[in-house]
């Protein structure tokens, strides 16, 4: 069975709360229920942490019990060389996924240290942005 993982950054435990308007009412594991029940033939296991070191950890644990990862690393998307320098090192395919469309925000979110290390990056679709990055991997992954 193809062994997937979800890894959420810093304030993503809050949504559905979380400034509605730009994130959307959905809380996150209702949405990761869906997923599961739309792909009932992948493991999605699923990490989410405010904090860096603990995000890095859970990348390098990935190694060996992994096909695919999907990152949404927050604001740290932004800031990590850190987390750029745990995706470089891990050998996974990774996607970069962002539920907001980073591009058309603050300035400071149009620079990320971590696209570049990630096999693509999907944002702007809302929790679908998710959803996507799945299907690429059970497509690319599962022929």
């Amino acid at each position: 069975m193809l062994q997937i993982a979800i890894i959420n950054g810093p304030n993503l435990n809050l949504l559905g709360t979380r400034e509605p308007s730009i994130y959307g009412n959905t809380n996150f594991d209702d949405f990761l229920q869906t997923l599961r029940l739309q792909f009932k033939e992948i493991d999605i296991h699923y990490f989410q942490n405010n904090v860096e070191g603990e995000l890095i950890n859970y990348l390098h644990n990935c190694i060996g019990k992994m096909q695919g990862i999907v990152l949404n690393a927050g604001a740290y998307t932004h800031t990590s060389i850190a987390i750029a320098d745990a995706i470089s090192s891990i050998n996974i395919p990774v996607i970069d996924v962002h539920i907001t469309n980073v591009l058309a925000r603050e300035e400071y979110r149009k620079t990320s240290y971590i696209a570049s290390k990630c096999v693509g990056s999907i944002s702007g679709l809302g929790l679908e942005s998710y959803l996507l990055a799945i299907q690429y991997f059970n497509i690319k992954l599962n022929h």
